[in-house]
């Protein structure tokens, strides 16, 4: 979008400040039409239809939060800057959870301040209309957002709002739930130009995630043969993903909490102090107010972390995005394993919608996925009889009272399990390597198992 079609709306109950910020920013091109009250601009919104409000937070009459509100109640495309003198963490933050993509102090200390955070704004929606916001691919290989926020609306609302903004995000949510790919979206819609850099501190001996995070010097330890750039250099310009937080060592979790005061470290064994623009996401499927109890996970770090908090949830909840969900795994594993397979029989999307997916989204890719191997090569749609493992699971709660436990005449998973693999080869001409990329399994673990096939165990 060109500037001279993106439109504001200034709104400040000193009319001084809005004859400023109006002039600066018709100067850069934009359309710009200034009011002094709440009630002014909910009477201006609709002629204007702006692109952007930048809106005082406390005024007489309707607050900037209270506009905000009502306005985004039915034009959630309408994005908000708020202006407050009373510049605090607390009121910023206040803001951005109901809403506000960014906020700027008052008086201005600099015009470029406002130009920045509007220019912000634009490339954001010039994102999200490249993409249409809405049931188009991200690029980066992303799914369409109306697959990766099925069932979960308001939490693609919430990212919306607080992409294009430094502050710091806590994802919580079950395992399997999408933490890594919902950090992923936040960081395209950041339109940082830095990389996404991920780290799974639970993967991570202690000992070794502080090289991992802060990078080292040569020489620093037994090992260390040439200085190593950590996670947060690597992520300068961009955005710094860290899972599993709730599994950070206490000793590490101290030096995190200084860069998330002071943006800044140093590499172990080293003495020069660097600095860090990334920004911070973190993930955890752990009840951390619980491990602070527990005093596993320091109070100050978990503040410092969930300045802007989203909670996923489980597929469980989400029964109506199953459909929606599967079918868009079943067209991409379906085209990747080199079959045809696009649609599922009703029954088989009944019985998914009745199974409690303890493993969330990634379990239904599994089940899809071996599904999907074990269908006939001339097969278009998945039946019932494909998911039988699906149906096994939920037998042991179907069993009526005085029938006694019904004895299963499906077949153990050791059985699926070989025939799949058994398939995969058929498929791949007995090419091991392949067939071990396509089973999502190491080559060692394939002859292995093949091994144990060929012994008879």
């Amino acid at each position: 979008m060109e500037k001279k079609d993106f439109r504001i709306l200034v709104v400040d109950d000193e009319k001084s400040l809005v004859l400023l910020l109006s002039r600066i920013l018709k100067k850069e091109g934009y359309q710009v039409q200034g009011v002094y009250s709440g009630e002014e601009a909910l009477a201006a919104i609709p002629k204007l239809e702006p692109n952007l409000v930048i809106t005082d937070l406390k005024m007489p009459g309707i607050s900037g939060i209270e506009l905000m509100e009502k306005v985004k109640s039915d034009r959630q495309e309408i994005d908000f800057i708020m202006l407050t003198a009373y510049a605090s963490v607390e009121n910023a933050v206040s803001a951005m959870k109901c809403g506000a993509l960014d906020y700027l102090t008052k008086p201005l200390s600099n015009p470029d301040e406002l130009r920045i955070a509007v220019e912000k704004v634009v490339e954001r929606q010039a994102l999200i209309n490249t993409n249409e916001g809405w049931g188009q691919q991200l690029d980066g290989g992303l799914p369409p957002n109306n697959v990766i926020f099925a069932g979960m609306e308001g939490i693609w609302n919430q990212i919306q709002r607080v992409a294009d903004t430094e502050a710091t995000v806590l994802l919580h949510g079950e395992s399997g739930t999408g933490k890594s790919l919902i950090a992923k979206v936040i960081h395209k819609l950041s339109g940082k130009k830095g990389a996404f850099v991920e780290l799974n501190c639970a993967a991570m001996p202690e000992t070794l995630i502080e090289s991992e995070l802060f990078g080292h010097e040569k020489g620093a330890f037994t090992g260390a043969v040439k200085t190593k750039r950590g996670k947060f250099e690597m992520a300068q310009d961009g955005t710094i993903f860290l899972d599993e937080i709730g599994e950070m060592p206490l000793s590490s979790q101290a030096k995190l909490l200084r860069i998330l005061q002071e943006r800044a470290f140093e590499r172990v064994g080293g003495t020069v102090t660097l600095t860090t623009n990334a920004r911070i996401i973190a993930a955890t499927n752990r009840d951390l107010r619980r491990k602070i109890q527990e005093k596993s996970f320091r109070e100050d770090l978990y503040y410092r972390l969930s300045v802007f908090p989203i909670e996923l949830l489980p597929l469980r909840s989400r029964v109506n995005a199953i459909e929606v969900i599967s079918s868009y795994l079943l067209r991409d594993i379906s085209a990747r394993v080199g079959k045809s397979i696009n649609s599922f029989e009703e029954l088989a999307l009944e019985r998914m919608k009745e199974y409690q997916w303890p493993g969330n989204i990634r379990e239904l890719f599994n089940a899809i996925e071996r599904a999907v191997i074990l269908a006939g090569n001339e097969q278009k749609e998945l039946s019932l009889a494909d998911l039988a493992f699906l149906d096994m699971d939920l037998r042991k709660t179907e069993v009526l009272p005085g029938q006694g436990e019904k004895k299963s005449d499906l077949k153990k998973l050791e059985e699926i399990e070989r025939e799949a693999i058994e398939k995969t080869l058929e498929q791949t001409k007995g090419h091991r390597k392949k067939a071990a990329d396509i089973l999502g399994i190491s080559l060692r673990a394939l002859q292995y198992k093949l091994k144990k096939y060929a012994e008879g165990k």
